[in-house]
């Protein structure tokens, strides 16, 4: 049963492993939302996420006839560490079934905590199929990344901090993907704040607890289709639904452009590496999603932080790109030694910084004569972007703003 009773017993136990994670006042982001808004930094947890709270919970109930047997789960990558932690200081073989292209950060930790795992399908959902049947076939204990009890119970734990560390909160924002860390959350934080707004936040490319809570009833994505892949569950659990569903105020959505750019002011900012489901609920705060909490006491979960290091490297791009601190134009300049050494020397004018050119000399709209060039620029915002494209069309180069 998962109840108050249920995660109070939960925090008897998971303290074992897991860690008090703090809470990290945000001025910037207050700023922009007019409120006092803190971080709970749980990208900062052990395993890097808030599962090991449930797996630790639940792994650590098993009698020694289920520990014999081992057990299996299926994750993108956050749920995998934590159960594979858990079972390796439990002395418990695990098996972890993930999708073939999840993050190879989240794959090798998983690897290194100890358990075996396998690849299947191209979502969450396929692999947790997978896991269902080996576990059914192998006789081993299927651990669920939020369909149990006893995780729910565990990621309650996090929602019992809260309320001991913001006891004036008036808006909590947690993201959601199964909807474990949000149904545990709002377990605890009702018994202990119960006037507090509780808001989930789902990615808008795999939202079905967001319209399993709109429509009344289980609803399944039709694609899991986010950055945020520690939140893309097409089909919220049968026991966390009711719950969210009761015991939470509203669930909404964020894209992915808003996350990206959530994810590059928090490391910027704040310097919290946080993934995409990490950021999610923050990015929804920023964008307006959660309506007016000018005033207010908000405490937004960042629920994890295993990224790899080469979508880092795009996210960051991205960002810059967006913001207007990258520029990428494309041009022509005649086909003969010194034209480019001309234009750079042009774009010098405007102290940018050349990150990247590209050559062009075949296309339908280059003559013979001419190379079409592409040029990648750091500027200092989106100002200084309009004004060199302004200056090189004024130097008579045909200019186009690309990104």
């Amino acid at each position: 049963m998962s109840d108050i009773a249920a995660v109070e017993r939960a925090a008897g136990v998971v303290y074992d492993v897991a860690v008090r994670t703090p809470l990290i006042p945000s001025r910037h982001l207050g700023a922009r939302v007019g409120a006092d808004v803190v971080l709970k930094a749980e990208n900062l947890q052990r395993t890097g996420s808030f599962k090991i709270r449930g797996a630790y919970n639940r792994i650590r109930a098993l009698d020694g006839n289920e520990r014999a047997r081992g057990v299996v789960a299926a994750s993108a990558g956050n749920h995998a560490q934590g159960v594979a932690l858990a079972a390796q200081l439990a002395g418990v073989p695990a098996t972890i079934f993930m999708p073939v292209d999840a993050s190879l950060a989240k794959v090798a930790a998983t690897r290194a905590y100890g358990a075996t795992v396998e690849f299947a399908g191209a979502t969450f959902d396929d692999a947790q199929a997978a896991a269902r049947a080996a576990a059914e076939r192998d006789g081993a204990l299927f651990v669920s990344a939020f369909d149990d009890p006893l995780v729910i119970a565990g990621q309650g734990t996090l929602g019992l901090e809260l309320a001991a560390d913001v006891p004036r909160a008036d808006v909590v924002l947690v993201p959601c993907g199964g909807g474990g860390l949000l149904a545990g959350v709002a377990i605890a934080l009702r018994a202990r704040l119960p006037g507090v707004r509780i808001v989930g936040v789902q990615a808008a490319g795999c939202d079905a607890m967001a319209r399993s809570v709109a429509g009344g009833a289980l609803e399944t994505a039709v694609r899991a289709d986010t950055i945020a892949d520690g939140i893309a569950v097409k089909e919220p659990g049968a026991l966390t639904y009711p719950l969210v569903r009761d015991l939470v105020d509203d669930v909404v959505t964020i894209g992915d452009e808003e996350i990206v750019q959530t994810i590059n002011l928090l490391l910027e900012r704040h310097k919290l590496l946080v993934e995409g489901a990490g950021a999610a609920a923050a990015a929804a705060l920023l964008a307006g999603h959660v309506g007016d909490v000018a005033g207010q006491t908000v405490a937004v979960v960042l629920s994890g932080g295993n990224i790899d290091l080469p979508l880092i490297q795009a996210v960051v791009r991205r960002g810059l790109t967006v913001s207007g601190r990258y520029l990428v134009l494309s041009t022509r300049i005649p086909d003969r030694p010194g034209a480019l050494l001309t234009l750079l020397q042009i774009l010098a004018t405007e102290r940018v910084n050349i990150v990247d050119i590209v050559h062009h000399r075949e296309g339908h709209d280059i003559v013979v004569t001419d190379t079409g060039v592409e040029l990648t620029v750091e500027t200092r915002g989106a100002e200084h972007a309009e004004a060199v494209v302004a200056l090189v069309a004024s130097h008579g180069y045909p200019v186009e703003r690309v990104r």
